[in-house]
Parts: structure tokens; sequence; C-alpha cells
């Protein structure tokens, strides 16, 4: 029988045991579904915390990219509404006005126009050709301050050194007058030096506006600021390339880029340029972007000046203006955008003909040229000026005093930035004429006198007599050098040139002087207030006796002078001196009636203006008009007048001084300058030699001479011998018109014997013609001569060069 087997039982639990156990087994069942649905509660929590916090963190983004969006927006329209760049003062010469019957011969105007870079040839504007003794001009428009001067084609005709004809092509008639524009002399610039011409978009040649396109931006008409497909194209071809050959940059990029931001390559510039141009393309139409764009982009360096804007590139390299430029020329212009000194013309010309070159293949391969169109503009050089065109004045000393008359209306902030126009007074043909007759002379003095070479300097002022305007300053022999200005900074012992004033006092009182008044030239000592004495001398230390206020003033004798002086009252002689326009203080000492004053010869050139205008104190004055950036006139600077002498004595003054140029201190005049130019002037020599100068005028000029050293060393040189060829060689050039001044009613003119101061007749051999304020004359006759009753003469027609 088999054997049983028998299990142990296991041993029973408790039944309340196993009711705990089960409930601890729940519990903890429970409580792991319900760490799970925390765990799963909290983390819903924290995604739906990430979640509200990435919609708030995109929601301050949205909000600050665009707060910043706004920030960029107001900076463009705060900026670039109306586009007001800050605009050098643009400085004009007088302009040509011809006229039939104008002193001026062909080769004159011929300079003239290679002043305002006219060129040979016949097509376009800014061009002339002779045409026998005629010119015809292809002028160019200006905008004057009363009326657009348009441009021309005109035939100017001449005939013995006058213009005998002028004469309208287009039209077929005659001409009244034509006005030639002003050369440009001087800019004034803005302290950040940037230079730039502005232009309108309807003035821009529609060729070059193409040819920028082409190059530059060819779907400029069609993007929106930014252009994906071209960023991409560009991206691509730099790859292949290995280099950067091409910019994806649209113009309102390169706009944007120069106008408001800086020129770093950051990744923040590069976002801020794409959304400000997405902006000012929104803000603004394409051509106000395209005309911007087309005067603010940089083109090249001068030293501290920028040029900017294609108007000021185009006379920077060309001396032209736009629509005076040819395919290739722009194609140049062009071509340098990409980079104005890597292309430099002057300095690379062969980079810059390849640039170009390329530039011309482009229009082509777009067909914007016929292939004959092309190789003839690619076989053209590039034309380009050999020397840049300044911006430094080549007039510096008349554009000191220009700047000073312009500070009594006008703000340095208002000649740097408004872009103001200004015409001025200039002559330029005057001007470079006056230069090189003071520079060639004190050459030829230090070489005749063996002075050391450049140990002289000297100074000119010309004015037109009639009515005060400057044509030419000279203040240094260093023509184009800006510094110490001597025409307005020297103030140097005037000397005699002071003299006619003493008889201008003297002759304006005719019932006690005139010409022909006695005058003791002997030695004799003046005690002064402070108990000194001052005894004056002769320059030949001798005396003469007995002369005439005539004599004594043609032959500059310092005895006679001064006794007339004190008899007249030096007070009075001062108030004369005042009158036309001296504003020192000047002490009434006896030693200024022999010019022992300083002045500068600006204000020499003051005094005899009042004896060239007929009495008159002339404002000297340097500027015509002043126009703002639109052409608009702001301000006319008309001829002011005012009686500073009486017209009778004036003329007997006058007359005296001519007869200085015919027998007295300035008689080398009479046989240098040409036959029938009649001149008054004065010479002037200080003490020991140290200042030389001739003061005079004739009937269309008045020029102020002053030689002397720096050191103020003698120089061994007197007015006459000094100053006088300077001042001759200057009128031989400048004037055309000699004295021929109008007797003033109450003056008649007599014959008087110089050794006694009576009425003369012809047979005396001392009698000279004289002209007397009605009641001065004397009533005695004169034993020379055949005795025979005086009669009454008018003006002798020769002494003022007419000829009998």
């Amino acid at each position: 029988m088999a054997k049983r087997t028998t299990r142990r039982a296991a041993p029973r639990k408790d039944s309340k045991d196993s009711s705990k156990e089960g409930k601890s087994t729940s519990r903890r069942r429970s409580g792991n579904r319900s760490s799970r649905s925390k765990r799963r509660s909290r983390r819903r929590s924290r995604l739906g915390i990430a979640l509200a916090f990435t919609a708030l963190l995109g929601l301050g983004t949205l909000v600050g990219l665009g707060g910043y969006t706004l920030h960029l927006d107001q900076q463009i329209r705060s900026q670039f509404e109306g586009k007001r760049w800050s605009l050098p003062a643009r400085v004009f010469a007088r302009p040509l006005e011809i006229y039939v019957g104008l002193d001026l011969d062909r080769e004159t105007l011929e300079q003239e126009l290679q002043l305002l870079h006219y060129h040979p040839g016949q097509e376009g504007g800014g061009r002339y050709a002779r045409r026998g003794d005629s010119l015809v001009l292809n002028t160019r428009g200006f905008p004057f301050a009363d009326g657009y001067e348009p441009a021309r084609s005109v035939r100017v005709s001449f005939s013995d050194g006058r213009v005998s004809g002028l004469e309208d092509l287009e039209q077929g008639n005659s001409l009244p007058l034509l006005r030639l524009e002003p050369a440009l002399i001087a800019n004034i610039y803005p302290s950040h030096g940037e230079d730039r011409l502005l232009v309108q978009l309807d003035d821009v040649p529609e060729e070059l506006i193409r040819t920028l396109l082409t190059v530059e931006d060819r779907k400029f008409y069609e993007h929106r600021g930014v252009d994906p497909a071209g960023i991409a194209r560009a991206a691509l071809a730099n790859l292949r390339a290995g280099r950067t050959v091409q910019g994806g940059s649209t113009l309102t990029q390169q706009l944007v880029k120069n106008y408001f931001l800086t020129h770093d390559r950051s990744w923040g510039r590069k976002f801020n340029e794409a959304i400000m141009a997405l902006l000012l393309e929104w803000r603004y139409d394409k051509d106000e972007i395209l005309e911007a764009y087309l005067n603010e982009v940089f083109l090249g360096q001068d030293g501290m000046r920028a040029i900017h804007g294609v108007g000021m590139a185009s006379q920077f390299y060309f001396q032209r203006q736009l629509s005076e430029l040819s395919t290739a020329e722009m194609a140049l212009l062009v071509g340098i955008i990409r980079g104005p000194s890597f292309y430099d013309p002057r300095r690379r010309p062969e980079r810059a003909m390849e640039r170009r070159n390329l530039v011309l293949a482009l229009l082509e391969s777009e067909g914007h040229l016929e292939s004959d169109q092309a190789r003839a503009a690619r076989e053209r050089p590039l034309n380009v000026s050999a020397n840049p065109p300044s911006g430094v004045t080549p007039f510096p000393a008349f554009v000191q005093l220009l700047r000073d008359q312009l500070r009594r209306d006008y703000r340095d902030a208002d000649l740097q930035e408004e872009g103001l126009l200004i015409f001025t007074t200039l002559d330029p043909i005057k001007q470079l004429a006056t230069e090189q007759a003071l520079v060639r002379r004190l050459a030829r003095l230090e070489q005749g006198r063996g002075l050391p070479e450049g140990s002289l300097q000297g100074a000119v002022v010309l004015t037109r007599p009639d009515n005060g305007e400057v044509l030419a300053v000279v203040g240094d022999r260093q023509v184009r050098q800006a510094g110490f200005n001597r025409a307005l900074q020297a103030r140097r012992p005037v000397g005699s040139v002071i003299k006619p004033m003493v008889y201008l006092a003297a002759l304006s009182h005719p019932h006690r002087y005139s010409l022909a008044t006695l005058l003791e030239d002997e030695a004799f000592t003046v005690e002064l207030d402070n108990g000194d004495t001052w005894t004056p001398r002769n320059a030949s230390r001798e005396f003469y006796g007995q002369v005439t206020a005539q004599e004594s003033l043609v032959r500059s004798y310092n005895v006679a002078t001064t006794r007339l002086g004190m008899d007249l009252g030096v007070g009075r002689v001062v108030e004369q001196i005042r009158r036309l326009g001296i504003r020192q203080d000047l002490p009434a000492y006896p030693s200024l009636l022999l010019g022992a004053v300083d002045m500068s010869p600006l204000e020499v050139t003051g005094l005899y203006q009042g004896l060239a205008s007929g009495g008159y104190h002339v404002p000297l004055r340097a500027i015509r008009e002043v126009m703002d950036r639109e052409g608009q006139l702001l301000q006319r600077y008309s001829l002011s007048l005012r009686q500073a002498a009486d017209e009778k004595a004036v003329y007997l003054v006058t007359a005296a001084l001519h007869e200085v140029t015919r027998s007295g201190t300035g008689r080398r005049l009479k046989s240098s300058l040409p036959e029938g130019l009649a001149v008054a002037g004065k010479t002037g020599t200080t003490g020991e030699m140290r200042d030389a100068w001739f003061a005079g005028y004739s009937g269309d000029a008045l020029a102020v001479v002053w030689v002397g050293r720096d050191d103020n060393q003698p120089m061994g040189l007197t007015g006459s011998s000094g100053a006088l060829p300077v001042w001759s060689d200057v009128m031989q050039a400048v004037s055309r018109r000699g004295l021929m001044p109008s007797v003033p009613e109450g003056v008649a003119w007599r014959l008087i014997d110089a050794e006694t101061g009576l009425l003369a007749e012809e047979d005396c051999e001392t009698a000279q013609w004289m002209p007397f304020i009605d009641g001065s004359a004397p009533m005695q006759r004169s034993e020379c001569g055949v005795q025979t009753p005086p009669q009454e003469a008018s003006q002798p027609r020769w002494l003022f060069g007419g000829g009998q």
C-alpha cells in the first residue's frame, strides 16, 4: 500500500490581521493612483505656465519689436522728411553781362569761358567755337535772383576791342543782353566736410538713371525695400567667385546705410538696415527715394572734403554739369559707386577704366546700348580733369573780406549748413590780372634793387569808382595762400596818400583857399600840447619858398602841406576824413597831416572812393545778393550813397591829382600807361622808405597798392619807385576808360601863373590851367606873358586825356 505523504499546513492568520493587510494594500494602490495624478497635474500646470510664459514672451517680443519699429519709423520721419542736408554756402563771382558796345575782346571772353569750364566744340551746353572775329557760344542756364537765364546758342562779334554784335542763333534775332553764369569761387563748408550739389530727379539725365539701376538695383521699381532674390543671387555669385563680387543691397538699403546708419558689418546693423528700408519704402514713393540716393551717395574724397551726390561728383571729376556728360562718363560715375577710393580715376586709372568698361558691357548685355555704341564708349579716354577742382578758394584774400561782411547779417551756422547762394562783386579776370601784376613786379623790384628774393610783400585793392564794388583783392604775393591778409589786416603808416584829404578840406572853403593860393614852404616848428616840438621837413631836405596849393600837392611838399593844414585846423581835416568813412579814432596831431596814421589798404581805398565817386561816401561792398537753397532772394546789397564832401572841391582835387600823374611824383605813369588813359593818383612814402603807397583812379577803376616788408625794415623804395609800378601794371590790365569828369556847375577853368598865383596868358611859360569854384579865382593878372584882358576859359580837353 502506498505511503501517504502529509504536507504541513500553513498557519492561519487571524481574520483581523487579514483585514488590516487588505486595507493597507488598498490604500497603497489608491495612494499610487493619487500620486500619479498629482504628478500629471503638476506637469500640466508647468506646461501651462510654460505655454503662458512663451505666449507672454512672444507677445512681449512682438510689442518690443513693434515699439522698436515705431522708433525706427520715427527716426526716418524726423531725419528724412524734407531731406534737409547740411549744405555749404556757394560763393559766386559776378556774372559777365555782354552787350553791344561793351569793352571786351575775343581773347578776354575766351579766358572767361575757360574759368567757367567751357570746352571747344559746337554740340551741347558749355561749349564754344571760333568763327573768324566772333565766338559761337552754347551757354548754360542759370537761376539768377531776378529770373532764370535760359541756355542759349549765341554769336558774339567783336570789333576794335568791343562787342559789335550779339545774335541769338535759335531765334535769329539780336539780343540786348547776355548773362553768362557766374564762376564758383568758394564754398563755406559744414564742420563735417561733406560737399554736395543738390539735384532734382527731373534734372538728372535718363541715361544716368538707367545706368545706375542696371548696375546697382535692376528691380528697384518692383521690390519693397529688400530684394531676397537679389540677396540670394549675390550670395551665389560671391560663393562661386570665392570673394565679394556682387552686393545684394537695394538702392533703398544703401540709402539707409549712408543716411541713417554706421558702416559696421554687424548683424544688428544689417537688421536695422532691412527694417528701415521696408519702412522707408512704406513712407515714401520710389522717386523720392531715388532722388535722395542720387544726392547722398558717396563718390570721392578730397582731403577733408567728402564728395556726395552725382551733381557734385560730375563737377569734381569732369568739371561739367550732369547734362553735359557722355555715356562713357556716366558709366564711370556709376561704376565708382562700388568703391570710390578703389576705383579712383585719378590715382588708379587702370582700375577705373576696367570698371567703366564692365558697366558699359552690362548696359550692352541688357540691351541699353547697341554694340557699336558700347564699343565707341569703351574706346574713349576717362576724360577726368587732371586736377580736382579744389574745395579751397583760389581767391582767399577776397573771400576773407566777403566773410567779414557776411558776418554782419549771417551766423556761421547759416553759412555752413543752409546752402546759401552768395553772389559777389569779384571780377575773376581782373583778379587774376591784379595778382599777376603784383607778383611779377615785386620780383622785378627785388632783382633790380638787389633785394633778397621774397623779401618784399604787397597788397592791392581794386574797386569800381562809381559804386564801391570790390573787383579784386590781393593780400599776399603767394596769392593762393590763406593767412595774413595785408589788404585787410596790415595797418601801416600811410604817408603822403593822406594829403589829398588835407587839400579837400581846405578847398571846401573857397572863400579862403583855391588851387592858386600861395603857401609858404619854409622851415617852421610846431609846439605840441605836451610841450614837445615837431619840425616838418620835405623829402628832399630843401625848401621851396612860396608855392601854389596845386604845386604843393603835385610835388608832395611836406612843409607847405603842414602849413595849410595848421592854418585850416587839423580838426577840420580829421572831420573830413571821418566823413569819408574812416571809423578809427584819429588824434588831431599835426603829424597826421603828413600821414602819421596807420591804415589798411582797404581803408585807404575807402578814402579814395570818396574822391573817385565825386564826393560821396560809398561803402565798399563785396556782396551783391544772397539767395536761399531754393533760389529765393534773401537780401540784396544795393548801392548806398551819402554826400561826404563838396563835389566842386572834389573836382579840384581830382584835377590836381591828375597833374600829379603828368608832372609830379607820379609822372612815370605818363609814359607807362596807354595814351589817352587819363588817371589821378598820389604817391606815399613813410620814414626810411619802410612803406610805399600809390592810390589812384581812372574812369572805370580805382586801385590802392602797398609795398613793404613784413619785418618793417627799410627797403629803399618810395611810392614812386615801389608801389607806382605795380599800380601801373594793374591799370594797364584792367582799365579801359580814362578820366573825363563833367565840370560841376559853379566851376570854371583859368590860366594861372604858377609862380605868382595870378591870372596868366597862354604866352606865360609858367602858366597852368587850374579849375576854380566861382568867386575863388584871383582877380589880378600876372605880368608874365602878353598882357591882354583875361578871358574865361572852359575846361581844357587835354587835361583829362581827350586831346585838343
